[in-house]
């Protein structure tokens, strides 16, 4: 089935909203700003992003471009450059017209169909959007004109980085862990907020988070798994959520005492949703 622009770019503000709905701690919520960012901002973020990220006219990498240049333009700082990078192989992969491909076989066919040109796209956003700790690289710098494809230029940056690793496994973290995570929550729970925050804590308590790590090294990355997996086990046992509040504002706190942001999970939980409400449709 064929989703329309309208369609898309509804379902995709409604994952941005669920990720700030979603009690995630040491990242920004309606629980708690942080790390100079409010809800507010990621609202916005998500409003102006939804119209380029959707744009049929667009190719890939005018569609991660565009909607970063605007968040740019809306917020001054990036909230959403991650988010934008998932999503929208996600977002083209579900305007493609040939019904007989799942959703993963349409976004593995939309990265492989990817160009020098969309590589470039995205150079582009990434300098517009100035992650911290990104630094330079002696391959395929995003400060230079891209010379390789899409998928090429993310296997470069694989090793380092889990949203580039996705570019290159077919999504391989969303469809075969996060999303079938989030169903088993949500099914249990029927509540898409605390099912995306039981979803976080499983994927810090399996896998290190690059945004912490581009920022710190590994300096955390023992600590957060630990903490994550014993909420996690919290989370399995517990009918109700919300009794586990209190232990997430102390993690919460914690985290953010130290500075330490699990931005990169963040944004896979938005895709992670997007992905199960995309499935939800066909």
């Amino acid at each position: 089935m064929t989703i329309s622009s309208r369609q898309l770019s509804e379902l995709y503000r409604q994952a941005c909203e669920v990720d700030v709905q979603a009690f995630k701690p040491g990242n920004v919520s309606v629980y708690a700003d942080g790390h100079d960012m409010t809800v507010a901002d990621f609202r916005i973020s998500a409003e102006v992003s939804a119209g380029p990220l959707c744009n049929l006219d667009y190719s890939l990498g005018e569609k991660i471009y565009y909607a970063v240049k605007a968040t740019r333009e809306a917020v001054g700082c990036n909230t959403n450059l991650g988010i934008i990078l998932l999503c929208a192989p996600l977002i083209q992969a579900s305007s493609y017209k040939k019904s007989d491909l799942s959703l993963k076989q349409a976004v593995a066919k939309v990265i492989s169909e990817a160009t020098i040109e969309d590589a470039d796209w995205v150079f582009k956003a990434i300098t517009l959007a100035s992650p911290g700790g990104l630094g330079r690289s002696d391959q395929q710098d995003v400060n230079e004109q891209a010379s390789v494809t899409l998928f090429e230029a993310m296997k470069l940056a694989s090793a380092k980085d889990r949203i580039a690793l996705q570019y290159i496994t077919d999504y391989n973290d969303i469809f075969n862990f996060s999303v079938l995570r989030y169903n088993i929550f949500f099914n249990q729970w029927r509540d898409r907020n605390w099912a995306a925050a039981a979803v976080y804590a499983d994927m810090l308590s399996q896998f290190p988070d690059s945004h912490i790590e581009r920022k710190y090294g590994d300096q955390y990355t023992e600590m957060v798994a630990m903490k994550m997996a014993q909420l996690s086990e919290e989370f399995s046992k517990t009918d109700n959520p919300k009794q586990i509040k209190p232990l997430l504002f102390c993690l919460d706190q914690e985290l953010k005492f130290y500075g330490i942001n699990p931005g990169t999970t963040a944004d896979m939980i938005v895709a992670t949703v997007l992905t199960a409400f995309l499935e939800d449709l066909n």
